[in-house]
């Protein structure tokens, strides 16, 4: 994906969620899902990486899109989903790491990741960092803040 479509899905996500919620960023209420990406060889925060989050449907267990993102220049993707619409069940959060690591003049292992989590009681706060280098990668329930 070119730096340009990457520019254009994030400029659709904020104008939807500033659409929903106002005219600023600080307008959007927290997520209960947030995640947090980190290059670990670097230390620095991935920017601009295209992420998607899914929901399996309990009876079929089919995956279904709720929404895409691409992280911002702290690595987060925020407003990813609403308290509303997190629901106890199953969740998949899928990164693009392929295309970060092109747009770095780098190869990776891993033309994806993708992990499944189980969301037990939706009135909690779920954090799912991200580390990652070109050939391994790290997550863990963790704890935000904000």
């Amino acid at each position: 994906m070119a730096d340009d479509e990457l520019e254009a899905i994030r400029q659709q996500r904020m104008a939807e969620l500033q659409a929903k919620h106002g005219n600023t960023a600080m307008a959007v209420p927290p997520s209960p899902l947030t995640t947090h990406v980190l290059n670990i060889v670097t230390g620095i925060p991935v920017a601009d990486m295209a992420l998607s989050l899914y929901g399996q449907d309990a009876s079929t267990k089919v995956w279904n899109l709720i929404t895409t993102g691409v992280t911002n220049s702290q690595g987060r993707c925020p407003g990813l989903i609403t308290k509303e619409m997190f629901q106890p069940g199953m969740y998949k959060i899928r990164f693009e790491t392929e295309l970060y690591w092109e747009s770095l003049g780098e190869t990776s292992f891993y033309p994806y990741v993708e992990y499944v989590f189980a969301v037990g009681d939706a009135d909690q706060q779920y954090h799912l960092p991200l580390l990652l280098s070109r050939f391994s990668y790290t997550t863990y329930r963790g704890n935000e803040a904000s």
